[in-house]
Order: C-alpha cells, then sequence, then structure tokens
C-alpha cells in the first residue's frame, strides 16, 4: 500500500510542474521538523539494535523507521492543505525511487534465496567442483558482465559467511575488485553502464566494440597484478 500511494503521488507530478520547495513559507523550520528530525536520527540509530534484538538484516529496520516517519509526517499535516509537500511521499518523490526500489528488490530476493537454503547449495557446488578461491571470484567476476555485480555480490555474500572468509580475507577482496570491474566488460553489467547508456544514447554493440576489450584487459591485468602482489614472499 506504501509503494502503491507513492507511485500514485509521483505519477500525479507532471513532467513540467516545477519542484515544490520543501519549506513552502520561509526559512524558518516547519512546524513540529524537530521532532521529524529527532525520529528520523532515532530510526537511523535504531537499525544496530533493531538486527541484534531480531536478526533481520539491517535493512529491515530502516524500512521500519521510514514507515515511522511515513505515519507520523502524515499525522501532523493531516489537516493542513498547504503542507502536503512536507510528507514523506512528497520527500521520495525527489530521489531516484526507481533506483531504491530495484536495490530493495535485490535485498529482498537474495534474502529469500539464502532462507531458502539456495545459495548455500551454490557454494557447496563451486567448492566441489572448483576448489580455488581465487578462479572462483575471477569466474564471479565474468558473469558480473552479464548479470547486474549488485544482486551477484549480494548473492556472494549469502553463500559464503565470516567465519570461513574473515572480514578483508583475499576472497573478499577479490570479489570487490572482480564483481565491480567484471561488471564494466558489458554495459549491462552495472548500473552505472545502464545510466551511461541511457544519458549518452550508446547502444550495447558500440559499447562492446570500443570498450569491452580494454576492460576485459584491464579486469586480467587486475587480478594477475594483485595476485602477484600478495604472494610475493616478503
Amino acid at each position: 500500500m506504501a509503494l502503491m500511494s507513492l507511485t500514485s503521488e509521483v505519477n500525479g507530478m507532471g513532467l513540467n510542474t516545477p519542484p515544490t520547495p520543501l519549506l513552502a513559507y520561509d526559512d524558518h523550520i516547519a512546524p513540529r521538523g524537530k521532532l521529524v528530525f529527532g525520529v528520523g536520527f532515532g530510526a537511523l540509530l535504531f537499525v544496530p539494535l533493531f538486527k541484534s534484538l531480531t536478526g533481520l538484516p539491517p535493512y529491515m529496520g530502516i524500512l521500519l523507521g521510514l514507515g515511522v516517519i511515513w505515519i507520523l509526517t502524515d499525522v501532523i499535516h493531516y489537516d493542513d492543505l498547504e503542507r502536503q509537500n512536507l510528507k514523506l511521499p512528497h520527500a521520495l518523490s525527489r530521489i531516484d525511487s526507481q533506483g531504491a526500489l530495484f536495490f530493495l528488490g535485490i535485498l529482498l530476493a537474495m534474502s529469500s534465496l539464502d532462507a531458502a537454503g539456495i545459495l548455500k547449495v551454490i557454494a557447496n557446488y563451486l567448492d566441489a567442483h572448483i576448489a580455488n578461491v581465487e578462479l572462483i571470484a575471477s569466474i564471479i567476476g565474468v558473469v558480473s558482465a552479464i548479470i547486474d555485480n549488485v544482486p551477484l555480490v549480494a548473492a556472494t555474500m549469502g553463500m559464503y559467511d565470516l567465519s570461513r572468509f574473515p572480514q578483508d580475507s583475499e576472497f573478499w577482496q577479490l570479489i570487490s575488485f572482480c564483481a565491480g570491474t567484471g561488471g564494466s566488460m558489458l554495459i549491462t553489467g552495472s548500473a552505472a553502464g545502464v545510466a551511461f547508456m541511457s544519458m549518452e544514447k550508446v547502444n550495447f554493440f558500440w559499447y562492446f566494440r570500443k570498450v569491452s576489450g580494454f576492460a576485459f584487459a584491464g579486469f586480467t591485468a587486475g587480478i594477475v597484478t594483485y595476485l602477484a602482489v600478495h604472494n610475493l614472499p616478503l
């Protein structure tokens, strides 16, 4: 219902309608603005506590805080038609809501796969058939050129836990590098590439001819350099 409300309010705004300033009357803070600010700041501080109490991912705590602020602003400005621009849907209309919903969908999908045990099955399959972690990271980097690197990294985080690969270990460093640079080998491999294609009117085949070769060369050279430096005797 919240997403439907957001969509309806955003779609109702004309493309040629200038954005309404958040503070419509003057430069002073809006009525009960300190309350909204305090609740929002408290919601951010509540996220670690929410995770420790429930065991749910942090973004679920952020969504809970967002819902509380949504209800609060609706209650405060319920009868004031001149301050509808201070409600949360109007504030959300000023950000890239499509991108936010895209990443939210990715996180929810990866959490579902993790809860179902599918990511662990994939990890066990890779361990059984490809024992080399450097090769696994390289394969993930190549696959990220086809599948967006964000869901791929999210899936990898669900496949391997910190008890096996501690924080800042070689595996996670390679995953960060391979997925980040591997996603640039094809223009559809990253959100930045898709945005570039939309803004500059670049098609897939132009990028493949002009850029993909250099991106692959940089990807390969980076992996070789990292492994060489990491394995140098001290």
